[in-house]
């Protein structure tokens, strides 16, 4: 993605103060510009960067018109108006990307010393899904010898469950009873069974292992138009996505098997959608500045369910001409075009892909062993709420 790409835009006006005047035009913020761009010229009134602010409110001109300011170093204020949904949304997005921006110096001083190849600008991005591949790794690895022995115990518990239902039964029905069952026993064994369902569907819902954290970001949400973005955060949990308010109050949950697409804008926004038929789609969008660190995890999660659409268009774009008007190749000048990604650069990201698919081959593994666990201890924790009252009746 360009860095001077928009990341959002919104129709407004601008306070020009030396001719003292309202100017229309369109506001703009890329990755670490905001620009504000005039309709009627088509040229850049203001242009600052997201490093340069002060600080970002809401106030009024002449105690009417409700505005948007922006304070820049060197106590220079920008005037912004009749903002486009409205100045709210504008604000939200603003104050979350600059805020952000603040929490990560760094990455704008070395943009501006220089300006980077694709393939810089691509590992950039990536640098800390690469750092979220790479600790989702360590923590699937540990995870993994976890259920793997959590397994084995269970084994265990299963060959020690089938002996004492063997000695149960042997001691329910003694050698000197001819009739088989004593008579008291399937009465009390029937309630004894849906007493030990009951205890197992109890402790599967408290299974802790599915709803651990993988990934968590500050985002701007929205779940109809851009009119009423607000602030909150996107949780990424191993069987489900969460969307949480400032307060941390659950405004949504989308269970893992309901996703039905997960739709790519850009790298800092995506849309989350699950159908229906006969009644509304739910669907919620989300604008992060940390946008590309949570990607790496669910393009693993949603692989088959992930769909790029400008994001793609951006790629397929090339800024050389597609076709040479005839006998114009003699007149050009043969010179080396210097490649947009180096070959470090290219095996960088190859073992970046690498690591992503390890991590999802191992995510697919402990997917299956959590279903056999969960399967299991719940036919553990019923036999042995059975047993248990087996053993009581027989004292």
């Amino acid at each position: 993605m360009s860095r001077d790409a928009p990341i959002h835009s919104w129709p407004g006006s601008y306070y020009i103060n030396t001719e003292k005047r309202w100017e229309t035009g369109t506001l703009s913020l890329t990755r670490t510009m905001v620009r504000f761009v005039s309709n009627q010229s088509k040229e850049s009134l203001t242009s600052f960067r997201l490093s340069r602010i002060m600080d970002i409110k809401m106030e009024s001109s002449s105690f009417i018109f409700s505005t948007l300011t922006v304070l820049e170093e060197g106590n220079v204020k920008h005037w912004f108006g009749s903002l486009k949904p409205n100045r709210v949304v504008v604000y939200n997005v603003l104050e979350h990307f600059w805020r952000e921006r603040l929490l990560s110096p760094g990455s704008e001083a070395r943009g501006a010393e220089c300006k980077p190849s694709k393939g810089s600008e691509l590992i950039s991005l990536v640098a800390g899904a690469q750092r979220r591949l790479e600790d989702t790794g360590k923590v699937l690895s540990h995870q993994g010898e976890q259920f793997d022995n959590a397994m084995q115990g269970l084994e265990k518990i299963d060959s020690d469950l089938g002996v004492a239902d063997k000695l149960l039964s042997e001691l329910e029905s003694p050698p000197w009873w001819p009739f088989g069952k004593l008579p008291w026993k399937t009465h009390q064994e029937a309630k004894a069974e849906d007493a030990a369902r009951a205890a197992a569907r109890s402790a599967a819902g408290k299974g802790s292992g599915r709803n651990k954290v993988i990934a968590s970001i500050p985002a701007i949400v929205t779940k109809g138009g851009d009119s009423d973005l607000k602030p909150g955060c996107l949780l990424v949990l191993v069987s489900s996505l969460e969307v949480l308010d400032t307060n941390c109050q659950l405004i949504h949950r989308f269970e893992r098997n309901d996703i039905d697409e997960v739709r790519v804008h850009s790298p800092y926004e995506i849309t989350v959608r699950q159908r229906f038929i006969g009644k509304p789609d739910i669907c919620y969008r989300f604008l992060s500045a940390k946008m590309p660190e949570a990607m790496s995890v669910l393009e693993i999660q949603y692989r088959k369910k992930v769909e790029f659409t400008s994001l793609l268009q951006r790629c397929q774009d090339t800024e050389l001409p597609l076709e040479v008007p005839a006998g114009a190749l003699s007149q050009l000048q043969v010179h080396v075009l210097q490649p947009s990604v180096s070959q470090s650069e290219a095996q960088e990201l190859k073992q970046l892909k690498n690591l992503a698919l390890e991590a999802e081959t191992e995510l697919e593994r402990q997917d299956d062993v959590l279903n056999d666990l969960t399967s299991s201890t719940d036919r553990a924790t019923m036999n042995v709420e059975k047993h248990t009252c087996r053993m009581k009746r027989l004292l």
